[in-house]
């Protein structure tokens, strides 16, 4: 059976999406039981925040572009790009997991899912190493294309 790259790129970006989606959930649930949330930034209007609105909004858009575009594309070119990319996001997930380590009180649940996150980024890197190593499968024969999206 021939490995698809593309559907293990797509099922690893679904679940780092939902895995962060899930980590803002955790970090909102106090709210629900009359308890306060960790802030990072006193705001007085959503304008204050809308720099950080803004950059969640990339990051949670780039990967779902990837997704995207993972399936609708076998270039090499964007196969470089996106093992760049996925680099980016570890080196992000990284740095976000050791700073949280900093803020008090530890919310070790959250660090848990952090950790999850890492491994399922480093399983991405991987993932899209392999994928972008892989000939072009344009220039194989159609047995070897069995197992594509298209």
């Amino acid at each position: 059976m021939a490995v698809n790259y593309r559907e293990r790129i797509i099922s690893l970006w679904t679940v780092f999406l939902l895995g962060t989606l899930f980590h803002t959930q955790l970090g909102l649930m106090p709210l629900f039981h009359g308890l306060s949330v960790v802030e990072s930034q006193k705001a007085q209007n959503i304008n204050d925040i809308s720099g950080i609105m803004w950059l969640m909004l990339g990051f949670f858009a780039i990967p779902m572009l990837g997704i995207i575009t993972t399936a609708f594309t076998d270039s090499k070119r964007y196969r470089m790009i996106h093992f760049g990319v996925t680099i980016f996001y570890t080196i992000m997930n990284l740095l976000h997991l050791i700073l949280d380590l900093f803020v008090q009180p530890v919310l070790w649940y959250q660090i848990a899912l952090m950790v999850f996150l890492l491994i399922v980024g480093l399983l991405l890197n991987i993932t899209a190493f392999q994928w972008m190593r892989l000939h072009n499968t344009a220039h194989k024969s159609p047995k070897h294309l069995e197992g594509s999206l298209f």
